[in-house]
């Protein structure tokens, strides 16, 4: 999509044969859903059936996974390193009861997401050249690339092994929306690393590549758990929708981090994703609004794309690239998109026959996402 001057920012796009709406989500969940109790239980469960999975790898491939869970320095002492958000253990939980089964039932399904989401970092990082996840170095940077390939690998077997090995008719269903997750997630890992060698991307080919990166795997959490506990397809479907469209927001604001972040916060480098030259949404929705700072940054990013060093660029020359994005307008159409998803997400709670307690939780967690700092 080539810059016009003077045009807008992008207006909403249909996504998934909905059209999202222009206006922030009025919609907030009762002050008593403690989302932290949320993430902690979906952590709490998951974790002892996750590190007896990961105990089956073989050596070294067991150290190497725990180092990159946090559970082990890269001595291999005991720590108590940062695990990340845990929003996928949760989702996977909390469907299980919006299906009417007990939390425990969407434990081999939050599992089995953690460890597909799991192998697509130990790649994305080697891939993406990141040397610094969670506030420590990657495991590529540690144990060296074949080991990152080999322990990705490995987890993305062992997610379809721990469904697969409750031996269930529901536990079927369950492993083929993880593989079509799955596939979808390396589509979308594919279209990012091809993007950052174009000169432009359009609006709607960005929102399908984070579609297919993030919104497959958390919809695919969204709704797993509540397979397990046997729900029909039209109730698991509805919860998809939510977790895709949750997974834009949520990625959404992870691109607005992925450049004015805090690294303190993130555990990323300052201009972490203008450093790999990615075409995010705040950079691709820039370029597409026309105008003399859209045309600007149009320049020099074309200037970036046959230099060989950009990652040693200053602070300075990154801050003047943000500063030009924020300008034309990436940054608040970025921050509207998220919430434009958001309340498309939350929308699609309607179709499903859930207590209310677990509806709340649902609209509170999708709050977090959108409100989140790291």
């Amino acid at each position: 999509m080539s810059a016009r001057a003077g045009a807008a920012p992008p207006t909403p796009v249909t996504t998934r044969g909905e059209t999202v709406p222009t206006v922030p989500p009025a919609e907030k969940a009762a002050d008593a859903v403690d989302v932290t109790a949320l993430l902690e239980r979906g952590r709490t469960l998951a974790t002892p059936v996750l590190r007896a999975a990961v105990d089956r790898l073989a050596a070294p491939m067991d150290t190497v996974a725990a180092y990159h869970f946090g559970w082990i320095d890269a001595e291999g002492n005991p720590a108590a390193g940062d695990g990340g958000k845990a929003v996928r253990p949760a989702l996977a939980v909390m469907s299980a009861e919006a299906a009417g089964a007990a939390p425990e039932v969407g434990v081999p399904g939050a599992v089995a997401v953690e460890l597909v989401h799991n192998f697509s970092l130990l790649h994305d990082d080697l891939m993406d050249g990141d040397e610094q996840r969670r506030h420590r170095d990657t495991v590529w940077k540690v144990h060296g690339p074949a080991q990152a390939i080999l322990v990705g690998d490995a987890l993305f077997a062992l997610a379809n092994e721990v469904l697969l090995e409750l031996g269930t008719v529901e536990a079927g269903r369950a492993t083929r929306r993880l593989t079509a997750a799955s596939r979808a997630l390396i589509d979308g890992q594919a279209q990012d690393i091809s993007y950052e060698h174009r000169e432009r991307v359009t609006v709607d080919e960005c929102l399908e590549m984070e579609g297919n990166k993030t919104g497959a795997l958390l919809a695919c959490a969204c709704s797993i758990g509540a397979v397990l506990g046997g729900a029909d397809d039209r109730t698991a479907d509805a919860l998809e929708r939510y977790g895709y469209h949750l997974g834009l927001a949520f990625q959404a604001v992870d691109d607005l981090l992925g450049i004015w972040g805090d690294p303190d916060s993130t555990g990323k480098q300052t201009w972490s994703d203008l450093r790999q030259r990615k075409k995010s949404l705040p950079v691709v929705a820039a370029l597409a609004a026309g105008g003399p700072a859209s045309e600007k940054l149009a320049e020099i990013l074309a200037a970036d794309a046959k230099a060989a060093d950009v990652e040693n660029f200053s602070e300075e020359e990154f801050a003047s690239r943000a500063a030009l994005i924020e300008e034309a307008g990436g940054r608040a159409w970025t921050s509207d998109e998220a919430r434009r998803q958001h309340a498309v997400a939350v929308r699609a709670l309607d179709e499903v026959e859930m207590p209310t307690r677990v509806r709340e939780e649902f609209v509170a967690l999708a709050d977090f996402v959108v409100v989140r700092t790291r």
